[in-house]
C-alpha cells in the first residue's frame, strides 16, 4: 500500500515530464504552444464569466429567499409518497444547481443523520449520480456560444428526476429497508 502511495506522489510529474518530451521529441515549441493554450484559457474564461455571475447570483437569492424551502414543503407529499425521504429533498432540488451547495447540504445530512442510515445513504447515492445541470450547461454551452440549450436541458432534468428517484430505490433494495 505504501508503494502505491508513493508512486501516486510522482504520477503528474511524471506525465508532466513525458508531456514536455515528446513535445521536445516531435519538434515542438513546447512554450509557445503552452501560452497560446492560456491565452484561449482565459478568453474563454472571460466569454463565459457573465454566465457564471449570473447563476451565482440567482443560487443566492435562490436560497436566501426561501424558495427551496417552499418547493421542498410542496413537494413532500409526492415524494413521500415515491419513497424519496423528505431530508434528502433540498438536495433534489439544489443539486443540479449547484455542487458546492449540495455538497454542504449532504456533509449537513450525514452530520444530522449519520452516513450509515437510510436518509445518509440516499442522499451519497444522489450526490453521486446526479448532475450540476445548469452548471454544466452553463459552461459548455456559454463556452461555445450555443444560447437555445432547450433539448439538452429538458434531457438533463429528466435523467436527474430519475437519478433521485432510482437512488431511493436502489438504497431500498440494497439495503432492504421498506
Amino acid at each position: 500500500m505504501d508503494m502505491i502511495k508513493n508512486a501516486s506522489v510522482y504520477a503528474i510529474p511524471v506525465i508532466f515530464l513525458l508531456i514536455l518530451c515528446t513535445g521536445i521529441y516531435k519538434g515542438v515549441k513546447v512554450f509557445d504552444v503552452f501560452v497560446e493554450g492560456a491565452k484561449e484559457g482565459l478568453a474563454t474564461v472571460i466569454r463565459i464569466l457573465p454566465s457564471l455571475v449570473g447563476l451565482l447570483v440567482a443560487i443566492g437569492v435562490f436560497r436566501a429567499s426561501g424558495a427551496l424551502d417552499l418547493i421542498v414543503f410542496a413537494a413532500a407529499p409526492v415524494a413521500s409518497a415515491l419513497g424519496i425521504p423528505a431530508e434528502a429533498l433540498p438536495l433534489a432540488f439544489l443539486r443540479p444547481i449547484s455542487g458546492s451547495a449540495s455538497l454542504a447540504l449532504v456533509s449537513d445530512i450525514l452530520k444530522a443523520y449519520g452516513p450509515d442510515s437510510f436518509i445518509g445513504r440516499v442522499a451519497s447515492t444522489m450526490m453521486g449520480s446526479t448532475e450540476t445541470i445548469f452548471y454544466t450547461l452553463t459552461v459548455y454551452f456559454g463556452a461555445v456560444g450555443i444560447k437555445n440549450i432547450r433539448y439538452t436541458l429538458i434531457a438533463a432534468l429528466a435523467a436527474d428526476a430519475v437519478s433521485v428517484l432510482v437512488s431511493s430505490m436502489a438504497c431500498r433494495y440494497i439495503f432492504g429497508i421498506n
